[in-house]
């Protein structure tokens, strides 16, 4: 930033003195060197030319509000009820949501602002500046758990190693998969753990909790993910954890034909980034760091994932990266795709056909995003209530 005002304010003068056509070369040199846009770099040349050598100068008004109060609202409740998304993702899904709760009728708390003309706005807005605006909302809203991976030694070297570099195939059939152990803040004596995928092409996402991580309640966890999966699945990758590096696992992988095993390297998250994207996003994120150990607690949590696959596989979308780029100086970038839900990613890879295909479509236009986010809300109360003190004593301890 100092770096931008040095130049706008070598620029400032000079831009008032010059003619047309020097102008425009000065705003070129401006957006190359800066990267903002021309109507950027145009205000940011007047602002520094009336601020340059006035001393005492009120300060200027700010702009006014490009969308009025009532879009503000409406576009806060959409925001709600969909689930909390980034303005990126809820940019991408802005129309379906609006139809769905309309549908539904589920802005009853906003109703009386609701418009034709309020709706355009609401859906004219930029990625930026839905950020902008629902940030003081976010703030107002709203210790790191510990780690019970442990190394698996045995089946280290017959595994394949797949590094962040390699990538997925460019197909749907290739899972991540993790645990997240709902330990607290603190790894001793039993406590449930959920097994979580992710299918890094289409963005699917599955997650089921399990006892401990013993291989009886893996295999079922396991199963269940098979189970559920929309495709045949051909491949996972998983971290070096033993729960995973084991032989009954990977007999498990043999007896139900899955050719494609392969593991990252010791202490390299990035090489299993999708999935530990998602562990926060996903589990943390809707499970919080509470500590988890009755039958009661595992049953609401593969309730509430059931809540959330709906959430995230079908009503929210997602980005994937494509391909790499430079910047202009020179440092490579990565290029996603526009964001679009993992459900429309699994239509246009045309390999769902059938009744599987008109059972998944039904599923997703039934879904009401305000009812999904009410039955999440409600599990999570249950969960809270349950784990809340427990886990405060484990911490004190």
């Amino acid at each position: 930033m100092a770096t931008r005002r040095d130049l706008t304010k070598a620029y400032a003068r000079e831009y008032q003195r010059a003619g047309k056509k020097r102008k425009g070369e000065m705003l070129d040199e401006l957006c190359t060197a800066t990267g903002w846009s021309r109507v950027n770099a145009r205000r940011q040349l007047r602002q520094a030319a009336s601020r340059k050598g006035r001393a005492g100068q009120a300060p200027r008004k700010p702009r006014a509000r490009k969308y009025s109060y009532d879009a503000l609202k409406v576009l806060e409740e959409a925001w709600t009820l969909a689930g909390e998304p980034c303005g990126k993702y809820l940019v991408a899904v802005m129309d379906d949501t609006v139809e769905r709760l309309q549908r539904f009728r589920e802005l009853g708390k906003v109703a009386d602002r609701i418009s034709d003309e309020v709706l355009a706005e609401v859906r004219s807005m930029s990625p930026a500046t839905i950020d902008r605006y629902l940030a003081p909302i976010k703030k107002a809203r709203y210790p790191e758990a510990k780690s019970t991976t442990r190394p698996g030694l045995i089946l280290r070297s017959s595994i394949s190693l797949r590094t962040c570099m390699d990538g997925f195939p460019q197909q749907p059939g290739y899972l991540e998969i993790d645990t997240v152990a709902h330990c607290g803040h603190r790894n001793e004596g039993d406590y449930l753990v959920t097994i979580n995928a992710t299918d890094p092409y289409l963005g699917w996402g599955i997650a089921r909790t399990v006892k401990n991580k013993a291989f009886v309640h893996m295999k079922a966890g396991m199963d269940y993910i098979l189970a559920h999966y929309p495709v045949p699945l051909l491949g996972v990758d998983f971290d070096n954890g033993s729960e995973f590096l084991n032989w009954s696992l990977i007999g498990w992988c043999d007896d139900h034909g899955i050719p494609t095993i392969t593991r990252s390297r010791p202490y390299e998250h990035n090489d299993n980034a999708h999935i530990e994207q998602r562990n926060g996003d996903w589990v943390r994120r809707h499970a919080f760091r509470y500590r988890y150990e009755t039958q009661a607690e595992q049953d609401d949590l593969n309730l509430l994932w059931t809540q959330v696959e709906a959430r995230k596989n079908h009503l929210l979308p997602c980005v994937k990266a494509v391909d790499w780029t430079e910047t202009a100086s020179g440092r490579k970038k990565r290029v996603y795709d526009k964001p679009t839900t993992p459900y429309a990613r699994l239509v246009a890879s045309g390999v769902l056909t059938g009744p599987k295909a008109d059972r998944l479509a039904q599923i997703n236009y039934d879904l009401n995003p305000a009812a999904v986010t009410r039955r999440i809300n409600a599990i999570q109360t249950r969960l809270i209530a349950s784990a809340k003190d427990r886990t405060l004593t484990s911490r004190q301890a």
